[in-house]
């Protein structure tokens, strides 16, 4: 068998050093362990990993997908809501069939056939001053994908009193944002904007419109930052990266 020869021999010292990798983790990771910044030690990292996303919509879907997909091995949702038609272009975890019934129970079925091997959480709940304390208490990293700014700032304030890393992702129209925010003693969202708008003043996606392809882009953005913070490579710092997608214009702003 081949994991007699020396490449399996070296393999299965590895694992048992570790004592937490199993056979199927260097079958399936095989490739992004190949990676010097990862490794079997980064794996390691991300397998450990408790995140939790804030919403199952246009971007909680692609970063709940490539998440689970990457290992991370606890990994939780938090939304309240059920599936509608207009969500169909963008919100790649359902389909037609799927009307009407509630996007976190959907999110469990469709994480578990790409990735049988993490402990998946669903809160089937909206997030609330109440709450969102003890939704957040059990996770080490929250990625908000939420649609409005109520929730980012009560999401936001809520990683500053736990100490939780947050990581951020917005957008309209063709225009996207990303950043990381309270993490290694970064800045958070109020630093950079001290207070939220009135809701009256922000155009949303329902009125305004968005491609279904956006979200997924800006999603799988949040995703890649996700694992960077895992694995502490190179996350952004206070920076404040903003995306063109009209023009393919990319700025990193430092605040």
């Amino acid at each position: 068998m081949i994991l007699f020869g020396p490449i399996g021999i070296r393999v299965m010292l590895i694992f048992y050093c570790l004592n937490m990798l199993e056979i199927h983790d260097f079958l399936r990771y095989s490739r992004p362990m190949n990676l010097a910044e990862v490794g079997t030690t980064g794996q390691l990292k991300i397998k450990e990993a408790r995140v939790l996303v804030v919403g199952a919509g246009g971007l909680g879907s692609p970063i709940l997908t490539y998440l689970a997909t990457s290992g991370v091995g606890y990994l939780g949702v938090v939304d309240f809501d059920c599936v509608e038609i207009h969500n169909l272009h963008r919100q790649i975890l359902f389909t037609e069939n799927d009307l009407g019934q509630y996007k976190v129970d959907l999110a469990a079925k469709r994480i578990a056939q790409l990735n049988p091997h993490l402990s998946f959480q669903i809160h089937k709940e909206k997030i609330t001053h109440k709450n969102v304390e003890s939704l957040f208490s059990s996770y080490d990293y929250i990625v908000d994908g939420s649609d409005n700014f109520t929730t980012r700032y009560l999401v936001n304030d809520a990683c500053v009193r736990l100490n939780k890393t947050l990581i951020y992702g917005s957008i309209l129209g063709f225009q996207g944002q990303l950043a990381v925010f309270n993490h290694q003693k970064s800045k958070n969202l109020r630093d950079l904007f001290p207070e939220a708008p009135d809701p009256k003043d922000i155009p949303n996606c329902g009125l305004h419109g968005v491609l279904g392809t956006f979200p997924g882009i800006i999603g799988l953005m949040m995703a890649q930052e996700t694992l960077k913070v895992i694995l502490n490579v190179q996350p952004l710092h206070n920076q404040l990266v903003l995306i063109d997608t009209l023009n393919w214009k990319m700025q990193t702003l430092a605040f």
